[in-house]
């Protein structure tokens, strides 16, 4: 099967957005912490929008078989919440990394259980269970003594995603080969 090249200006456009991406990703790894930061601040903005979307929707009836007050109601609380968002980002992105941290303890409850509880696993299948949910544990307790670490952590991970993704949109851009999310149709089985 011959795989078509992509266009000369989807190439250039390619390599332009995986340098746009390496760039975004070595200030982002340079500054962790403002960076998620940032990204709790840009939600906050998505869904101030939303809950103006929500009221106006409800207002003028436009949303079908849907409660008008009830998405009036839901809009005004995103209204509120994304104000205090973004009155305070600070504050927010330290809230969000101790709920994941929180989420993460659980995990690692969830994983030293299995782990200790599953007699039908090798002895080596256990023992990782349970060293991955403790360390699980461990991580959690250090965010939720130090979220500005944990934002930071965060943020470095975040960065050397995008580094990723823009090594492979440049490499992509040089080789002239289509990206694609989905396999195409004469491969599926």
């Amino acid at each position: 099967m011959s795989e078509s090249k992509s266009p000369g200006w989807m190439r250039g456009a390619q390599i332009g957005l995986g340098a746009i991406a390496i760039i975004l990703s070595i200030y982002v790894i340079a500054f962790p912490a403002i960076s998620v930061v940032t990204i709790i601040y840009i939600l906050a903005v998505i869904l101030l929008v939303v809950g103006i979307f929500e009221i106006i929707t409800g207002i003028f009836g436009l949303g079908a078989n849907r409660s008008r007050w009830g998405s009036v109601g839901l809009g005004v609380l995103a209204l509120i919440i994304s104000g205090i968002a973004l009155a305070f980002p600070v504050s927010t992105t330290y809230f969000v990394i101790i709920l994941l941290a929180i989420a993460l303890l659980f995990i690692g409850i969830s994983r030293i259980i299995r782990g200790v509880g599953d007699k039908h696993s090798r002895g080596w299948g256990r023992a990782f269970s349970i060293g991955v949910g403790a360390l699980a544990i461990v991580l959690s307790f250090f965010i939720m003594f130090a979220p500005h670490l944990g934002a930071a952590l965060v943020g470095v991970i975040l960065g050397i995603a995008l580094l990723i993704l823009g090594i492979e949109i440049i490499v992509s851009g040089i080789s002239g080969r289509r990206m694609s999310m989905m396999p195409s149709r004469g491969m599926e089985r």
